[in-house]
């Protein structure tokens, strides 16, 4: 048996979604333990693409159990969507393949309208949402009134939560000048909503418990990277959720003692969406060529990434706090062309050096990188399957990162394909 965590170690973006799907392979279920539909995944196979937001990365493979934790927050009517798409494309998600926990809260029409309203009133102290209603539908879980998935077996539950629901967001509505819930109205659509997703509802920690029992291997997916964590993220630049692998246990109904190990998704360069400190960000010409030759846009949103160079102390400091027990490098090919790289190593403000990332942000927004440079490789990288196919200056950039991150690297990813890939180690 082996239960293994995979997270992003930086702002996310870094090719979880490939590693997922890779190792999902030698998995038995696949397990989505935080987030919503504001992230996601790319998935490349032969000639085909997929790009999932809330299914996990293992749907894709045959055979496979996928399951939606109870530390997601669900939007049923984007489930329903994303399962239309893959049915279209040949893959059927079927009751014995998906299952829900019965505690996943629901993110319904007002969690988005409150989070786009909140974002056009905030102007330039906008935090940069995806509009999804990600944030506010968290803000109902942890203040008790949420709507969850178990209770839309339950007219009368639906009935006493959303009079509770509505009487806390009407106010907020007025407040922010749109009128109020339509109550009726959305109990009809969750009634309809609830008769298509019911039969995927199920126990999940019972289920996940009882596999652990007969050493079925687990693979946890996290959604959003290390950095965008509610408690140690750029806060208040980050999501509405604990992305950290501390989260697995708590968001899928497991004990944290019975997790093997946590592998790390690290893009050899760094990028980040949305607001926020980014000290090693480029808006020269490299950010460019980053941002070109990385094809550097969001998944789900479409919006342009901030590229720029490897931010060590970053992913140190993710490693850390994650427990990371090995490194799977990403988008290495990116690098290629270029003459001279190089990786932040430390920070500077004014005369004070830090060898650490801050948790304050008002400190991280002023953070300036200290560089190492090196020469780059000039050569492609693209499908090699072995390290000692790797350009030598590739595998001392390689090992510096090992050596600043204070992290083994198991896994190293040239091209987007399945197969473009280089195994040091087998995380599993």
């Amino acid at each position: 048996m082996s239960n293994l965590i995979i997270i992003g170690t930086q702002w996310g973006d870094e090719g979880k979604g490939k590693i997922v799907d890779l190792l999902s392979a030698e998995a038995d279920t696949i397990v989505r333990f935080q987030g919503g539909h504001n992230a996601g995944h790319t998935l490349v196979i032969g000639d085909q693409v997929f790009k999932l937001s809330l299914l996990p990365s293992g749907i894709i493979r045959k055979n496979k159990i996928v399951v939606i934790g109870n530390g997601v927050v669900l939007d049923p009517w984007k489930l329903l969507e994303e399962i239309d798409q893959l049915k279209s494309r040949g893959i059927t998600v079927s009751t014995d393949r998906l299952m829900i926990s019965e505690n996943t809260p629901l993110i319904l029409p007002f969690h988005k309208d409150l989070d786009i309203l909140r974002e056009q009133k905030a102007g330039r102290e906008k935090i940069g949402t995806t509009g999804r209603g990600i944030g506010p539908a968290y803000e109902d879980k942890v203040g008790r009134r949420a709507l969850r998935t178990g209770d839309l077996k339950d007219v009368k539950e639906v009935k006493r939560k959303l009079k509770v629901i509505k009487a806390h967001h009407d106010i907020l509505r007025v407040g922010l000048g749109a009128p109020g819930i339509d109550e009726e109205k959305l109990i009809n659509e969750l009634m309809i909503v609830g008769k298509k997703i019911n039969d995927f509802i199920k126990p999940v920690w019972k289920i996940l418990n009882d596999q652990i029992a007969k050493n079925k291997n687990i693979l946890f997916e996290g959604a959003q990277g290390s950095m965008l964590d509610v408690d140690f993220g750029t806060y208040p630049f980050v999501t509405s959720s604990s992305t950290n692998a501390a989260a697995a246990a708590l968001g899928s109904g497991i004990a944290h003692n019975k997790i093997n190990s946590v592998l790390g998704i690290t893009k050899a360069y760094t990028t980040r969406v949305g607001e926020g400190p980014m000290p090693t960000e480029l808006s020269d010409d490299i950010g460019q060529y980053l941002a070109v030759e990385g094809n550097e846009k969001g998944t789900v949103t479409g919006r342009d990434r901030r590229c720029g160079w490897f931010d060590a102390p970053l992913v140190r400091r993710s490693c850390l706090l994650n427990g990371v027990t090995s490194l799977a490098l990403t988008k290495i090919d990116v690098l290629d062309g270029l003459e001279k790289i190089k990786i932040c190593v430390g920070y500077r403000i004014e005369k004070e050096e830090f060898t650490d990332f801050p948790v304050t942000t008002s400190l991280a927004s002023g953070l300036k990188p200290i560089y190492e440079e090196i020469d780059g490789w000039k050569a492609s990288t693209v499908g090699l399957e072995k390290i000692d196919q790797m350009p030598k200056q590739a595998r001392a950039y390689i090992q510096r990162i090992e050596e600043l991150t204070e992290t083994k690297v198991s896994i190293i990813s040239t091209g987007p394909e399945r197969n473009q890939i280089i195994f040091i180690d087998k995380p599993f």
